[in-house]
């Protein structure tokens, strides 16, 4: 059997994705068990490897590489970077069907990113999210994270641009020499701060020069990681902004069949077949994915506290009405 050294180094490697590693130390194990007279157990370890192996040569798909353990930014990046590991599932996502389609796509090109290289391929990786708020933007780019296995980091803008001049565009740098050190989805949220048009009234001049520090970087990026900007002021960009990057998706507020589906989800523990959907569709209208969540959860509060768990009607018709007055 696999000494215990050997079982913690199995799993150390499956969990930093080293699959190399991981089918050797299962050869080691193989070997081990065949000087001790059981062929059958070395063997069939030794078929599953070469199975797994072949497989995924086959396939074209990219073998993970291993990913250096990441810890919170230290250094002169400590407050510039955000790092979360992210669990938010593609399945958790409630979005329009071209939106998700054009997801699945991204994901689909980094995964068969070496198939693509074969034939002078690039996978997508440098996105532009434009929306609403609470239309999904930010989940997304978790999304693409949990999905890739990678961390998530979010640049901190409120640390980024400073008064100094140079000093944000330094520091800028920094934040692009780690996307090329470590890969990783990077999530620019609210990036119409550093991408206001360049001839904009309210311009200054550090602004300005920031700007153009971050078409050079990321014309230059020829990185593995995923950039994603987001923004929900996509007319105050500057307009050479756009062709940096590799797609532009715009999120959307959700329709009728989203809608209910969101609900649906929210309130899944609770009895809604009996709901008038047409009625709380049209309740709902025009609110964010994120505002009707909200609803949802305040219509659940009331439910449990004040009316024996029952969800009705009109108690989510009132928390979307409140929603929609902003109270």
């Amino acid at each position: 059997m696999a000494t215990a050294e050997q079982i913690k180094a199995l799993l150390k490697s499956h969990a930093d994705r080293d699959d190399q590693r991981f089918y050797s130390i299962a050869l080691q194990v193989a070997a081990k068990e065949a000087r001790q007279g059981h062929h059958k157990l070395a063997g069939d370890i030794k078929s599953m490897v070469e199975r797994s192996q072949k497989g995924l040569k086959n396939t074209g798909l990219a073998v993970a590489k291993p990913t250096p353990l990441v810890q919170q930014p230290k250094g002169d990046l400590k407050g510039l970077l955000e790092l979360t590991h992210s669990t938010v599932r593609s399945s958790e996502l409630v979005l329009s069907s071209e939106i998700s389609e054009r997801l699945e796509q991204v994901l689909l090109e980094q995964r068969q990113k070496d198939r693509l290289t074969q034939y002078g391929l690039f996978p997508r990786r440098k996105l532009l999210f434009t929306g609403s708020p609470g239309t999904g933007k930010t989940m997304s780019a978790a999304v693409l994270a949990t999905e890739l296995k990678l961390p998530l980091y979010t640049i901190v803008l409120d640390s980024l641009i400073t008064r100094f001049m140079g000093e944000t565009a330094a520091k800028l740098r920094l934040i692009f020499d780690h996307i090329k050190q470590t890969r990783a989805v990077y999530l620019f949220d609210e990036f119409d701060a550093i991408g206001t048009q360049r001839g904009a009234q309210n311009d200054v001049g550090e602004i300005r020069r920031v700007l153009n520090s971050f078409l050079l970087f990321v014309e230059q990026d020829a990185s593995e990681s995923i950039i994603v900007a987001a923004t929900n002021h996509p007319e105050l960009l500057d307009k050479a902004l756009y062709r940096r990057f590799d797609d532009i998706i715009q999120f959307e507020k959700p329709g009728k069949d989203q809608i209910r589906k969101l609900i649906e989800n929210r309130l899944a523990v609770f009895d809604t077949d009996s709901l008038a959907w047409a009625d709380i569709t049209v309740a709902a209208d025009g609110l964010s994915s994120a505002e009707i969540t909200r609803a949802c959860e305040d219509a659940a509060k009331e439910a449990v506290l004040h009316h024996d768990t029952k969800i009705t009607t009109s108690l989510i018709a009132k928390a979307f009405k409140r929603r929609q007055s902003g109270k």
